[in-house]
């Protein structure tokens, strides 16, 4: 007979915080209706986020949030998610019933909920119908703090400082991530 003893005082290794990460995606009402309803909404927000959601998901303390999912990431342009919601371009999300997608919830909220929920950030990108050229400037939109034109851009839509990206990881169709 096989025995497993366990000694919780003797630590060989570490798991790491991202294999216990968790995953949003436009699927649904997860993300509308079920994490964002705006800031306008009867429903009680902070800034777009549902108050008992965000509650409820700092009970099991996410380390790491990733976005914007897995199929819809494939048909996701990061600059359609960006600037004044009345003028973010709509898109039919074709992985998930297609229904029409307003772009409310972009780089900006999801960095929101983040905070929010004090985890990390994980983007994945946009491997199907994207570019290399598209995800450099989403990162450098995201991670650079001097002047460049995504810098600039973003400051323009209203965050002077890259957010914090410690832990940013770029997220290949294939499964494999890729750490900045």
């Amino acid at each position: 007979m096989t025995k497993l003893v366990i000694n919780p005082s003797k630590k060989q290794s570490k798991i790491n915080k991202e294999i216990y990460g968790h995953f949003s995606e436009h699927l649904g009402r997860c993300i509308y209706e079920g994490i964002y309803v705006g800031e306008d909404s009867p429903i009680p927000n902070k800034n777009g986020m549902r108050t008992d959601v965000v509650e409820a998901l700092k009970r099991i303390k996410i380390p790491v949030l990733r976005w914007p999912g897995g199929c819809f990431a494939d048909e996701y342009h990061w600059k359609d998610g960006i600037g004044p919601k009345e003028t973010r371009k709509k898109m039919i999300n074709t992985h998930w019933g297609g229904v029409v997608e307003d772009n409310s919830f972009g780089t900006h909220e999801f960095f929101e909920l983040c905070e929010q929920l004090g985890c990390e950030a994980y983007v994945n990108g946009n491997l199907g119908s994207g570019t290399v050229q598209e995800m450099s400037e989403w990162v450098e939109y995201i991670t650079f703090e001097g002047v460049s034109p995504m810098a600039d851009l973003r400051k323009k839509n209203g965050h002077e400082k890259p957010w914090n990206w410690i832990s940013l990881a770029l997220a290949m169709r294939t499964g494999a991530a890729v750490e900045t």
